[in-house]
């Protein structure tokens, strides 16, 4: 383990060192020397800086051919996280709900946890703050969604987590007063409005994967050409990672879809495969996911061993189950999975539907506000 140091400054070009501890290890496939900061690519503001670093990278499996094509079938036509198995394959929701009861009804006790510590808001995007949709170009956030959002956050440090570009998520939802964690977290950005929260007025950039871009970029290319064929398949460019949307292929056609992506990533070894809901993910080969942005996020807001802090996080899917293990294994903090069904998961509590997390999110912000006035 090395502790790096992290550049960022504030609005008023103060530069402020923050600490963050990164595991190194197969430094060969990087750079043997260590760039020096640079600024941010066009657009990123001043005071943004991409952070040179060594992160350890992931051992992808080697599994090939049809044995590996058709695990990837078999878990695709699973919803992620994985549903619970049983016996018959079906599990009452309600025995369930005991292990993961909800966040609403438990509202309470939530609120008692927090007592003494200040609330940091981790909110996944789809299927979360929007429903899923079949174009995941009009996967739009409600305005009832967003006044709930941008009421939190003036009470709670709010970050946006998703696997979505960072720049396609802001483009949805519309606040600068949030952080943004996109592709899974390989790329951060500090609110670009200033902020009340400890750190929070720094403008912070941090992108682990930098130098996967022009490989990514390469793939994304190799990738919508051979699944042209494939009706419904749709690729996209997250720009750290790449998502191969199905939700619109039949399933009859996901096997060949499956090996079109094991034939392309058998020539791109620094390059892994996970899964999402009704959608293959393709990222760098390196340890970063949504529970390291995470524990990011919360060192660059001045409590990465702090007890005053309560981390909540919100998601729907597979890839937020990092985040609610980083959670459950600090002991500090809770997670929340959204999901009608009973699925296997590291979330504390849970919600339905993105209506209902609007829901939670207004009962937080008055919560706060009724708290803020008794004080007064």
């Amino acid at each position: 383990m090395t502790n790096q140091n992290v550049v960022v400054s504030d609005a008023k070009g103060v530069a402020v060192t923050v600490a963050v501890t990164v595991t190194v290890a197969n430094q060969s496939m990087f750079s043997s020397s260590v760039p020096k900061p640079r600024t941010a690519e066009a657009g990123g503001g001043a005071g943004c800086f991409t952070i040179p670093r060594n992160i350890k990278l992931l051992k992808v499996e080697t599994e090939t051919g049809a044995a590996r094509v058709n695990a990837w079938v078999d878990s695709l036509r699973a919803s992620s996280p994985p549903r619970v198995k049983s016996a018959t394959e079906t599990v009452d929701y309600s025995s369930w709900n005991l292990h993961h009861p909800s966040a609403m009804s438990m509202f309470e006790e939530i609120t008692n946890y927090s007592k003494g510590k200040q609330i940091v808001l981790f909110l996944d995007y789809d299927g979360t703050l929007s429903p899923i949709v079949e174009d995941p170009d009009r996967a739009f956030m409600s305005r009832e969604m967003r006044n709930a959002v941008k009421a939190a956050a003036r009470y709670f440090p709010t970050a946006i987590v998703s696997g979505r570009c960072r720049d396609k998520v802001h483009s949805f939802v519309k606040l600068g007063e949030l952080y943004y964690a996109g592709s899974h977290g390989m790329d951060i950005k500090g609110p670009s409005k200033s902020s009340k929260y400890k750190n929070g007025n720094q403008a912070v950039l941090f992108q682990p994967a930098s130098e996967f871009v022009p490989m990514i970029d390469e793939v994304c290319k190799i990738l919508v050409e051979k699944t042209r064929s494939i009706s419904g398949a749709r690729v996209e460019n997250n720009k750290f990672c790449l998502s191969v949307h199905f939700r619109c292929v039949d399933e009859k056609s996901w096997a060949a879809l499956a090996e079109q992506v094991r034939l392309v990533l058998n020539e791109y070894p620094k390059l892994r495969l996970t899964q999402g809901r009704k959608v293959l993910e393709i990222r760098p080969t390196i340890k970063w996911d949504k529970g390291k942005a995470l524990e990011f996020l919360l060192e660059s807001l001045g409590y990465a061993n702090s007890n005053e802090v309560l981390p909540v996080y919100i998601g729907d899917d597979r890839t937020d189950e990092d985040a609610f293990k980083v959670l459950r294994d600090r002991g500090q903090g809770f997670g929340i999975l959204v999901s009608k069904v009973p699925k296997e998961t590291n979330a504390s509590y849970s919600l339905q539907e993105p209506a209902e997390v609007k829901d939670f999110l207004w009962r937080l912000v008055e919560w706060k506000r009724l708290s803020q006035q008794q004080r007064n």
